[in-house]
């Protein structure tokens, strides 16, 4: 009976993280899922001075070496 109100109520789930957990292990859906780790801030590149000349200032400082 309380596994009823659990699932009709999911903030009830909120209260027993363990059945959550419970639940998880037993799922045939869950167990079939293909699974991948992405990582992609591996991937981004440090940034060159090449970049910008800019990159190193401030915004304000930036907006005074463009107006002058």
């Amino acid at each position: 009976m309380q596994n009823i109100s659990l699932h009709a109520n999911p903030f009830a789930l909120m209260m027993d993280p363990e059945a959550v957990l419970a639940a998880m292990e037993r799922s045939e859906r869950l167990n079939h899922l293909e699974s991948r780790v992405c990582r992609p801030l591996d991937k981004l590149e440090t940034p060159t001075q090449e970049a910008s000349p800019f990159s190193h200032m401030r915004d304000d400082e930036v907006e005074e070496a463009l107006t002058s």
